[in-house]
């Protein structure tokens, strides 16, 4: 089952793809003003700081949790990000910054993160726990946890679906009840803080990413002891 509306138009259903392409070349490939997510990767990768790849990506998380997003640096961002629709810069500068740490523990993970198809999954983490029922409206069910091995055998025309699907829910959190429906689902600072990303939205996310992204662990099953009896 498609995600659009049947009474959707042309145009709509070109922002929502245009709004996931926008978030991910800002947030995947970086700017003159944002690192790209292989960046991020590599420099958590090369630290001396985490004993595996599983606490490089919890410290990367917990950082891009904690990360001061000052209202400055929002508008900063959020300026040279140019969509032919109505969405805070904050908001669409905060998707970006998501995007990135998503796109970051997919590379640390052994995904290229410049692959179409690890995108579209870097941006469904986006929806965070309703990243599956976003699959499940294509006809996908698929369990989260090491997800990604699945995830890859999906012909091209479902990664469509799920693009499109991601796209409409980010437009309808963003249109005439999306602004108060961000704030309960993605929460923001306002005022003072001024556009800066909630540590929960962000852990949210971080989590989703982690639990696709990781590979599913090998269950090894010993071979029988031949000095038992068979019975």
């Amino acid at each position: 089952m498609d995600e659009k509306p049947s009474e959707v138009s042309e145009h709509e259903e070109t922002l929502a793809f245009k709004i996931v392409k926008t978030i991910g070349d800002f947030g995947i490939n970086g700017s003159l003003v944002l690192s790209s997510a292989k960046q991020v990767a590599n420099e958590y990768r090369n630290s001396k700081s985490y004993a595996s790849i599983d606490e490089c990506v919890d410290g990367l998380i917990n950082w891009q949790s904690s990360y001061a997003f000052g209202a400055g640096f929002v508008a900063g961002l959020g300026g040279v990000i140019a969509l032919p629709v109505t969405i805070p810069s904050g908001l669409i500068a905060a998707w970006v910054i998501q995007a990135r740490l998503a796109g970051a523990i997919a590379e640390l993970y052994g995904h290229d993160s410049t692959e179409d198809r690890v995108r579209i999954f870097a941006t469904l983490c986006l929806l965070g726990d309703g990243a599956s029922q976003a699959l499940k409206s294509v006809g996908v069910n698929a369990a989260r946890k090491g997800a990604m091995a699945a995830l890859e055998r999906l012909p091209g025309s479902i990664l469509i679906q799920i693009n499109k699907a991601v796209g409409f829910r980010l437009l309808t959190k963003a249109g005439e009840k999306g602004v108060i429906n961000v704030v309960k689902l993605i929460p923001f600072f306002g005022g003072a803080v001024g556009g800066a990303v909630d540590w929960t939205s962000t852990q949210t996310v971080g989590r989703i990413a982690k639990d696709l992204f990781r590979p599913a662990p090998t269950i090894i099953t010993p071979p029988p002891d031949e000095t038992s009896p068979v019975y």
